[in-house]
């Protein structure tokens, strides 16, 4: 299998989000790519500029960090051709990594927009570098520039960060450094191309929690009172827990709640619900193992939220 490391960059709307195109609110200009075998060694590379077809010009921010000019890009390819390439350039058996999780997503979106979205059928699983060298590295905290991981790991910077290519080599660099066990064990899954059906819905286990991707739903109001999305299960064992506290919207428009497992103790459960460009609806559910504290934190959210709620009604029906 090849390891396709890539890095993209993208241009916006020159005259801002007024005037953004709400189909491509990211138009690639650049890919560039490292290939490497299954020892994370490398064995090619990938680099071509995009001539846009939606911008006419480069953003004055994006245009100061990666220093590329329109006139460069005017002697690019189109898209539709440097993409075909690359697919072809990353072979019958590939998976790829990149630095954070917005590359596989932006790269989908390019595709649809030029229809060439069933070259790469999804949802699309890929390894986010950033995410495992957050959990390898002590001194990370989380998710931390790639800039940050260079220095960290002493590697020379003998080049300017913020093109493709060289972001991809960077990455690829930070990728041989990482635990090959956490890497594999904490993929990812980009659901920009999201399950339609039920028989599509997709179930991911991880070490320290579970996901569940629910397939569409045309109204929004029926989407918790289905038995799967509200269903709870013990991470750690599988088996059915028990409700101890019900689904709730907290403040972010997200639901929570709170299950109880005899063998494995207290359970996160949290779901989001996305809105797709089709005007349908899907969710992603997430349950956790977690402990006495975390379990009665989120007790005395749902009390407060409560509370906050009632007194609004109140002050709504005096006036």
């Amino acid at each position: 299998m090849n390891y396709i490391v890539f890095d993209l960059e993208w241009n916006q709307s020159p005259g801002g989000k007024k005037y953004s195109n709400s189909r491509l609110p990211f138009e690639i200009i650049e890919i560039g790519a490292v290939k490497m075998n299954e020892e994370r060694e490398t064995v090619d590379v990938f680099q071509r500029l995009i001539k846009p077809q939606v911008y006419n010009w480069i953003h004055d921010s994006i245009h100061e960090v990666i220093h590329v000019d329109y006139k460069d890009l005017e002697n690019g390819s189109p898209f539709s051709e440097v993409i075909r390439e690359f697919l072809n350039w990353c072979g019958d058996d590939f998976a790829f990594f990149t630095w954070g999780n917005q590359d596989v997503m932006e790269l989908q979106r390019n595709m649809k927009y030029y229809g060439m979205l069933s070259l790469l059928p999804g949802p699309v699983k890929y390894y986010d570098v950033q995410k495992v060298f957050g959990m390898c590295c002590e001194e990370a905290g989380g998710r931390r520039s790639l800039e940050f991981a260079i220095d960290q790991l002493a590697i020379p910077k003998e080049q300017t960060f913020h093109r493709a290519l060289t972001d991809a080599r960077y990455t690829a660099m930070v990728l041989k450094w990482v635990d090959e066990k956490k890497l594999f064990a904490n993929y990812s899954v980009d659901v920009y191309q999201n399950p339609k059906k039920k028989k599509d819905e997709l179930f991911l286990s991880y070490p320290d929690h579970d996901q569940y991707v629910s397939r569409e739903f045309t109204d929004r109001d029926k989407i918790m009172r289905d038995r799967e999305v509200a269903s709870t299960k013990c991470p750690i064992c599988h088996l059915p827990a028990k409700r101890k506290i019900r689904w709730f919207m907290n403040n972010s428009r997200a639901y929570e709640s709170v299950s109880l497992c005899q063998k494995h103790g207290y359970v996160k459960g949290k779901i989001r619900i996305r809105h797709t460009e089709e005007d349908r609806y899907y969710v992603i559910k997430t349950l956790k193992n977690v402990g006495d504290e975390k379990a009665e934190e989120i007790r005395e959210k749902r009390d407060s939220l409560r509370k906050k709620r009632q007194i609004k009604r109140q002050s709504e029906k005096q006036i």
